[in-house]
């Protein structure tokens, strides 16, 4: 074991998304996660058979459903987690996987995050006993009154509207990130949603609560997104993958403090929760808010987007907005360029596969793949995820060979990838010969895998 002056290096080898979807039940979750795990273990260039634990992360979904998905790449009888840990569930998942690694209790980890939602907004399914938001939703309620629209709106669109209060945001300061996503979101081939808006038709859009209209909103949706986790060991008995390795250079989960209380709404949203794992991310990666150059961060709403510019230090503290209107969160900005795949906004926010598509999307951009959408020059980026409840997770990667990125041809992707295409630019489904390049050779059963094979043939 390493000690705690030098700990083990924990990498992202190879990532794999599904398309993020509308929830309608058109794909099933068993489907969609074994699709986003095929992806992952194709892009890393493994077989299930080395990989020595399982996470699976979700929050809908009775006790054992990752089972119900890992069993389809093999049933090797290694352990399987299931973690719950609100919308930053994803990051939870990556976060155990790099704590295992750290620790030697494994040298390659697959995670799968992956959700299937009911439409409308988010909903709790236990009706029947306390709520854990149960304390903060009667502080807001006192504080703000009671209304009829959703519950994370409300949340969120309170404290946009403290922000303006205190430091002279605009409700166009918000309508002008949704529309920087929406813009962004159409170079992304996995976001649910791919058009550009005006800044006229995002503010003009059906009002939900305070500053927020629908546009300004993310969505429920269906999806999947996967990463493989190795340590250093496994990767330097393969060198020819060190290019394509992200390292996990710094990473902080944590909870909120007493100020969560503290009847101020900013802070009932997490922000000092961010900050503070932002701080300590960053302090373990060696790096400043300066340094960082894409970011893919939580913008469940657009007044989020807009208080985590300051929570996460990328502008002064109470002048976000200004950071907006010079056009910095966006390319040709001072930065740093703000969701790229186009954020939770425009791909979608299915809960447990978001921290997997930050991470995808991550990867993709310091890879360069991310070709049609590229934040050029890029060595080091910085994903949050945040879930109210609460829990935040704030990763710092950085490449494996310490250079910046380069754009890379599709061409070039497609040499060496044994994907065969350029992921990033190009979301295919997955065929059935796919899944047996990657499936255990030694102990599998298909009597888990008909039905999957029998939806992805009719796909095709």
């Amino acid at each position: 074991m390493t000690s705690q002056s030098s700990p083990a290096k924990a990498y992202v080898l190879g990532v794999g998304l599904t398309q993020f979807l509308k929830p309608r039940r058109t794909r099933e979750y068993p489907e969609l996660g074994y699709e986003a795990g095929v992806k992952a273990m194709t892009d890393a260039q493994i077989n299930y058979d080395d990989v020595q634990i399982g996470i699976g992360c979700y929050c809908y979904g009775d006790t054992t459903s990752s089972q119900r998905i890992f069993y389809q790449f093999g049933m090797t009888g290694i352990p399987i987690y299931n973690t719950n840990n609100a919308c930053a569930t994803g990051s939870t998942g990556l976060h155990l996987a790099r704590t295992m690694i750290q620790g030697g209790l494994a040298d390659c980890i697959l995670v799968v995050g992956f959700e299937q939602m009911r439409p409308g907004s988010i909903k709790s399914v236990w009706d029947d006993r306390p709520s854990p938001l149960g304390p903060s939703t009667t502080m807001m309620e006192d504080t703000y009154g009671k209304h009829n629209a959703p519950r994370n709106a409300q949340y969120f669109g309170n404290a946009g509207q403290e922000y303006m209060e205190k430091f002279g945001a605009k409700a166009e300061d918000f309508g002008e990130i949704a529309r920087i996503s929406h813009e962004h979101s159409q170079r992304n081939p996995y976001a649910q949603f791919r058009t550009a808006y005006s800044l006229e038709e995002i503010l003009n859009s059906t009002p939900v609560y305070g500053p927020l209209t629908k546009l300004q909103c993310s969505p429920t949706s269906d999806g999947a997104g996967s990463a493989v986790i190795v340590s250093e060991r496994f990767l330097a008995a393969r060198p020819h993958l060190r290019s394509q390795a992200i390292l996990i250079a710094g990473q902080k989960l944590m909870t909120d403090g007493p100020e969560v209380y503290s009847r101020s709404a900013i802070d009932l949203v997490g922000f000092n929760m961010s900050r503070d794992a932002a701080r300590l991310a960053m302090q373990e990666a060696q790096v400043r808010p300066s340094d960082i150059k894409v970011c893919e961060l939580h913008d469940c709403f657009s007044t989020n987007e807009l208080l985590l510019l300051d929570a996460l230090e990328f502008s002064e503290p109470g002048k976000a907005h200004e950071m907006v209107r010079r056009g910095d969160i966006t390319y040709g900005g001072r930065g740093p360029v703000i969701n790229p795949s186009g954020g939770l906004i425009s791909k979608g926010h299915p809960l447990g596969a978001t921290g997997l598509a930050q991470c995808a999307e991550l990867t993709w951009q310091l890879r360069g793949w991310s070709n049609n959408r590229l934040v050029s020059n890029a060595d080091v980026a910085l994903q949050h995820n945040l879930g109210l409840g609460g829990a935040v997770v704030v990763t710092v990667y950085k490449r494996a060979d310490g250079q910046t990125n380069r754009k890379v041809a599709d061409s070039e992707v497609e040499k060496a990838s044994w994907m065969g295409y350029n992921p990033a630019v190009e979301a295919r489904h997955i065929t059935p010969e796919d899944g047996e390049r990657v499936r255990s050779r030694t102990k599998r059963h298909q009597y888990v895998l008909e039905d999957t094979v029998r939806n992805l043939r009719a796909r095709i």
